[in-house]
């Protein structure tokens, strides 16, 4: 989160008013993320969180907020998107694309252990399950073709060995996208970007997802990858915890049972999703937008998740 368009208390209340939300009493820019204007947003009814949409257009953003409502009513624990009178749940506000979602109790969990990515892994699956009668489809757009698109612009920016590294790994996921045994996989809408700061634990409790705006319909065993390249890593060294790995991967298999194919698929999986936010980390850095408190992260981190993804490859064994 971050804020690219600045929002004053009387446009807020403004829509906090035709949502029947309730009066303000405080609104805060948030500061984490890079993609979005967020607020904390609380009002003497409840807390929310007010979206301005600055890359989504009003085109794409249903399948979110709809996805969000469908996994809500299925018993998934994620903000819910907030009416009007008309039962809308994309607004405008200042020209822009906006949402408002309840806010998730609890904090995130920054440091987390095996009873965390326990019941991350587990909830992921009940999240994959509960949206495959989900009727709206949209591809990943942070997917391959993103990643074929981008590289060469951020590959200026790139050591000959970076450069090397990026081209190979690309090459290698185009071929393995083009095999039957890829196109064979499992999927349907996955969170793309499950990252220990979209989640929140009240105490040891899992209390929800969020931050769906890079959700899309992509393979169920690359949003595993996207976790386990977080969730289950030492965040200074890029090494994955075979402990935490193996928790999450076992959780999840016991609401989902992974097929053969999905579990072979897991070790080029984790490889994809290091090369898709190392992709993106380059690309924020490199070419910027500005925005209040906006704190690009650094790219060299899932570089060195790539090499290491290579290099040390890991393999799930039920």
């Amino acid at each position: 989160m971050a804020v690219f368009t600045e929002v004053t208390v009387a446009e807020a209340q403004g829509l906090l008013t035709r949502l029947q939300l309730g009066t303000l009493q405080s609104l805060k820019g948030a500061t984490s993320g890079i993609e979005n204007t967020n607020y904390f947003a609380d009002t003497d009814q409840g807390r929310y969180v007010l979206t301005l949409f600055e890359r989504l257009s009003f085109e794409q953003l249903p399948f979110y907020l709809q996805l969000m409502r469908h996994l809500a009513l299925k018993g998934i624990p994620v903000p819910a998107p907030q009416p009007d009178a008309q039962g809308e749940i994309l607004h405008t506000l200042k020209g822009k694309p906006a949402a408002v979602v309840t806010r998730l109790a609890g904090q995130n969990q920054l440091q987390p252990g095996v009873n965390e990515c326990t019941q991350v892994g587990a909830m992921l699956a009940r999240m994959h399950l509960a949206g495959q009668d989900y009727p709206l489809q949209q591809p990943n757009l942070r997917g391959l073709a993103w990643w074929t698109d981008t590289v060469p612009v951020v590959l200026p920016y790139l050591n000959e060995a970076q450069a090397e590294l990026i081209r190979t790994e690309l090459a290698h996921q185009q071929q393995l996208a083009a095999t039957t045994a890829h196109q064979s996989l499992p999927r349907g809408p996955v969170h793309a970007d499950l990252f220990r700061d979209n989640v929140m634990f009240d105490g040891p409790t899992l209390a929800g997802f969020f931050d769906f705006y890079f959700a899309g319909c992509d393979t169920f065993v690359f949003d595993i990858a996207v976790c386990l390249n977080d969730w289950c890593i030492d965040l200074a060294k890029g090494a994955l915890d075979a402990a935490r790995a193996d928790a999450f991967v076992r959780a999840y298999d016991q609401q989902r049972r992974l097929s053969d194919t999905e579990v072979a698929a897991l070790p080029d999986a984790l490889r994809a999703g290091a090369l898709r936010f190392w992709t993106s980390r380059l690309w924020d850095f490199h070419l910027p937008r500005e925005a209040s408190m906006l704190q690009p992260h650094d790219p060299t981190h899932f570089e060195r998740v790539l090499t290491l993804r290579r290099t040390q490859p890991w393999a799930w064994q039920r």
